[in-house]
């Protein structure tokens, strides 16, 4: 622990030295350079002191959060700016090594001074993610957007023909800080009036007390016609802390699996049930969490019973690595799944239709929205609250509106 804050505090140190390097050549007034390496010290301090006072029994906090936050809006735009001079340096050593060679006989200086056009590039593009990160932890965390999704299908039983879906997931009660937007997100959800609302887990960070505040607001979701479901996700397993003992995590989880059914939400685990509209039935199906890199205790094959595979099917698996790595291939052919779990890791760029980005797709191959093969189809919500970074930038909160359609899509 203590080499990594070390490690962290050198690293962090040469950005500040290379940061001092391009202010110093734009601000002559040595009093206000001396301040702005005084507040950045404080800063520096703070973020290791949040870094220092983790607690692993304990698990993430505002403080760590706003830690976190304050490193990446300070030290992202600074990393930037150092990479810029860093690529000046090279090219300075360079010039400075063929000038020491082939004009040996001239007095110069081995390193060219530096340019003050490029210290004001990299200002320049260090500002687009500083002011972007300070969006994200003002404006973005609570810019909840409804996303309406038709999907198509031939074989979709006839009654259920412009059935609609509302989908929320990773809720990470645990991170809220602001009552009023949590609010408006639930009337965004309720004005909806979709026929079935799903939730696809991370109801909280790590414990149960996290949602206890919440429970009244959560329980403003009105009564869908044909029921609110929901399953679990990694984080609802309190993994992420120390525990004293193995009962108290115990006791955490069976807190948990009672808070879904607390705010009105029938918990599946590894189950199924049939939604029944006139003479018409389809399957929904939820399993237990799945991850390729997280707990795997999802089981496809029990959840899913002796359903045939030409019953319409739709799952509810948290991760969608699971959809990736099995339930894409499996014989039982689910149509639909939906799941949550990547956040667009809260940071990218979405042009709606045009252009998708963000780190999240190097680690998923489906993070955000739909996606298709052989027609069965997964759609990707990209979560209603925050973890880690107390922001979201591009990549904003979701509330997802699915509706069904027999048929095939022309588009």
């Amino acid at each position: 622990m203590i080499f990594r804050v070390v490690f962290l505090f050198l690293f962090l140190l040469i950005i500040e030295v290379y940061s001092f390097q391009a202010l110093k050549t734009l601000i002559k007034s040595k009093k206000v350079l001396f301040l702005i390496e005084c507040v950045s010290l404080v800063f520096l301090c703070y973020i290791i002191y949040t870094v220092l006072q983790f607690d692993r029994s304990v698990g993430q906090t505002q403080q760590l959060m706003s830690g976190m936050g304050l490193l990446l809006i300070i030290y992202v735009p600074k990393l930037i700016l150092t990479l810029v001079l860093l690529s000046e340096d090279i090219l300075r050593l360079g010039a400075g090594i063929v000038n020491y060679f082939v004009n040996r006989d001239k007095k110069e200086d081995f390193f060219a001074s530096r340019r003050k056009f490029v210290s004001k590039v990299g200002l320049g593009l260090a500002a687009v993610p500083f002011l972007s990160l300070i969006y994200g932890v003002t404006v973005g965390k609570y810019n909840f957007k409804v996303i309406k999704q038709r999907i198509f299908f031939p074989d979709l039983p006839d009654a259920f023909d412009g059935f609609t879906i509302t989908h929320i997931s990773d809720v990470h009660s645990g991170s809220f800080d602001n009552a009023e937007k949590i609010n408006y997100a639930i009337d965004l959800i309720n004005e909806q009036n979709s026929d079935l609302i799903l939730f696809t887990g991370d109801i909280v960070n790590t414990a149960a007390k996290e949602m206890y505040p919440w429970l009244e607001t959560f329980n403003r979701i009105k009564k869908h016609e044909y029921g609110k479901y929901s399953v679990l996700g990694n984080h609802d397993y309190g993994e992420y802390v120390t525990w004293p003992t193995e009962q108290a995590k115990e006791a955490n989880f069976e807190a948990i699996k009672n808070l879904y059914g607390q705010i009105g939400f029938k918990l599946m685990l590894n189950e199924h049930t049939f939604i029944q509209k006139g003479d018409d039935r389809i399957a929904l199906v939820g399993v237990e969490n799945w991850g390729h890199n997280f707990k795997q205790v999802g089981d496809l094959m029990k959840a899913a019973g002796a359903l045939k595979k030409e019953e319409f099917k739709i799952l509810m698996s948290h991760d969608p690595s699971h959809w990736d790595r099995v339930v894409q291939y499996d014989e039982k052919n689910f149509h639909l799944t939906l799941s949550g779990h990547t956040h667009g890791m809260q940071f990218g760029i979405e042009i709606p239709g045009y252009f998708k980005w963000s780190l999240a797709q190097y680690v998923y191959k489906q993070w955000a929205g739909l996606y298709e093969n052989l027609g069965r189809y997964i759609y990707v919500n990209r979560g209603f609250g925050f973890h880690a970074y107390p922001g979201r930038v591009g990549i904003m909160p979701e509330i997802t509106v699915i509706q069904l359609k027999k048929g095939v899509n022309v588009a």
